[in-house]
């Protein structure tokens, strides 16, 4: 009898397990996001589906089959205005197999994934829609439906500035990167209402405004709206728009709401500088996961970065990292408390640029309420960009590109160059950073009071303006 009652009650437990396998997800809510080339439409689940996606045409449609699932939502409140949705319809086809139809005004490329639970978030289906000519004109309207405020469509781009610079030299590119948007909403405030993203985009916008009233200078923002992109494309959007340096924004959290002040951060090549470093790269990297960037193994592009970080060009891309950060705290701690006083170095995904020097700017601890409700303020948001603004000029006017206005100016002495500083990075010698700026190594020693050559990585060096000698 023991083994008997035994089997029934395993057999019990197997269909229990088998009814739980084969119960249907609902879907819970759906939410829409449109950003410049694509439009995202993220199916909340209470459990995993399987599903197939593929197009129709004539007239164009794309059609979603959950396996699994039965719908305990309703479309009727997406706003669909500026998106080449014009409709969004369902039918149940047998009980746990649900079909979605996207009525379309134009065709488009679909891709789809599934998401497992992370943070706040469940098991979530993502449907991206990419525009087939992103050179189109604009979308007409779709007809007239119940909407909500939900996902407002991205604001246009501030245009460049269109007044020639002096003697035609080119202006010096800034990508401004607001942190996290759309499905990623980053750091949550004790604030009601209140998101890092957009915190994040506010003084980006803020910051591109300034740096574009600066002659020489154009800002180009790699988020203009609230969505989503992943932390890879952001540096390729910096790339595409010629950027000579990648400025991050976020607004920091921490498990302790007392924690204030704002820091700066490059990226390390051999990790974090400081356990707060660290938790913070590893936190903002879940970015990709959170916001879902569909297929992305984090693990693989540290690999495949591995051996870039070697290479020269990722050296000088540290260094000035370093030098620029090092300015932009400097003059940050003038109007906001600091975090660190130095710039913290941790493996911060979107960082990892070898061609484009790259800082990440936390202009305060969002968990924290006195902080948050500053971060909220337009007044504290212009201070903070001007601050930032202020050390992006100081190290591009020491350190002006070839072919820009402001090496134009210092070709023709018309620019007051002022002391160049130099910020030691992983691997460096004072032997090598005397070669680099065509100095004496004596001169250099003279210049910073150095009784050896033995120098630490992150302090600053003072650059002399005497010309090369023979070496000692």
């Amino acid at each position: 009898m023991r083994i008997g009652a035994r089997f029934i009650a395993f057999g019990v437990v197997l269909a229990v397990m088998a009814a739980e396998v084969l119960a249907a997800s609902d879907v819970r809510s759906v939410r829409l996001w449109r950003a410049p080339d694509n439009t995202r439409l993220v199916f909340d689940l209470s459990g995993p589906v399987q599903h197939s996606v593929f197009t129709l045409s004539a007239p164009d449609r794309i059609v979603i089959d959950v396996s699994g699932a039965k719908l305990a939502t309703q479309f009727d409140q997406l706003a669909l205005s500026n998106t080449p949705i014009t409709g969004v319809r369902s039918a149940q086809r047998a009980p746990e197999d649900l079909r979605v139809v996207i009525d379309l005004s134009a065709p488009v490329t679909p891709k789809s994934f599934t998401l497992a639970p992370n943070q706040q978030y469940g098991h979530r289906l993502v449907v991206d829609l990419f525009d087939q000519d992103p050179g189109a004109p604009a979308i007409a309207p779709a007809a007239p439906v119940a909407t909500a405020p939900q996902a407002p469509a991205a604001a246009p781009q501030t245009p460049p500035k269109l007044t020639p610079v002096a003697g035609g030299k080119r202006d010096i590119v800034v990508a401004v990167d607001a942190g996290h948007g759309g499905e990623d909403p980053g750091a949550l405030s004790p604030v009601k209402g209140q998101f890092e993203k957009h915190v994040t985009l506010a003084i980006a916008k803020e910051l591109q405004r300034q740096i574009n009233a600066e002659k020489g200078f154009r800002a180009e923002l790699v988020r203009t709206g609230d969505y989503f992109i992943p932390l890879r494309k952001r540096t390729e959007i910096a790339r595409k728009k010629g950027a000579d340096l990648f400025v991050s924004i976020h607004a920091d959290a921490a498990p302790r709401s007392a924690a204030f002040g704002a820091s700066v951060y490059a990226l390390s090549d051999r990790g974090a500088t400081s356990e707060t470093a660290r938790w913070l790269a590893d936190a903002e990297n879940q970015s990709d996961l959170i916001g879902g960037a569909g297929n992305v193994s984090l693990d693989d592009k540290d690999r495949m970065l591995a051996g870039v970080l070697l290479d020269l060009s990722m050296t000088a891309s540290l260094s000035s990292s370093l030098n620029v950060g090092q300015k932009v705290l400097s003059h940050m701690g003038r109007i906001t408390p600091l975090h660190k006083r130095r710039v913290e170095q941790a493996g911060f995904m979107v960082l990892k640029s070898p061609d484009i020097p790259s800082i990440l700017v936390e202009t305060g601890f969002i968990s924290n309420p006195n902080e948050a409700r500053k971060l909220a303020s337009a007044s504290h948001q212009q201070a903070l960009s001007r601050s930032i603004v202020t050390g992006v000029k100081q190290f591009f006017q020491q350190n002006p590109p070839p072919g820009s206005y402001l090496a134009w100016l210092r070709d023709n002495g018309k620019l007051a160059l002022g002391p160049r500083e130099h910020v030691v990075s992983s691997g460096e010698s004072l032997a090598l950073i005397a070669q680099r700026y065509q100095v004496a190594l004596s001169a250099l020693r003279s210049a910073n009071a150095l009784r050896s050559d033995l120098i630490q990585v992150g302090q600053t060096l003072q650059i002399p303006t005497t010309a090369l000698a023979v070496q000692p």
